[in-house]
């Protein structure tokens, strides 16, 4: 496994368990289809909550959130009703959120959520 697929591994996990702490279920993870990837599917109960993890080593070259530019986010909304077909899910909220974890070695994990990111 190449290290920027071992550093983005790490960062799914690392914002899984940040989902988890704070009482979201993990439905999900890298479901693919034809169309592309969703990282993580959760849900808070109320509401089915679909991930964009971006996970960087540092933030010399910028957050990883900007890696979530709109044609990143309009492909995540054509898998999300590929996924919804699939489950047989008619209907229910979505929200779209972007979780950017910065893994720096020797350092805790930082994260930031960024809830209804588009």
């Amino acid at each position: 496994m190449a290290a920027k697929d071992e550093l983005g591994r790490r960062g799914e996990d690392i914002a899984v368990r940040y989902l988890e702490h704070h009482g979201l279920v993990v439905l999900s993870r890298n479901w693919r289809c034809r169309v592309g990837e969703i990282d993580v599917i959760a849900t808070d109960a109320q509401r089915l909550v679909v991930c964009e993890v971006k996970t960087r080593s540092s933030e010399r070259f910028g957050g990883p959130a900007e890696a979530v530019d709109l044609r990143k986010a309009v492909r995540i909304k054509r898998v999300t009703q590929a996924w919804l077909t699939t489950h047989g899910v008619r209907w229910c909220e979505l929200r779209f959120d972007v979780l950017a974890v910065v893994a720096a070695p020797g350092a805790p994990a930082r994260v930031t959520h960024y809830r209804s990111a588009f």
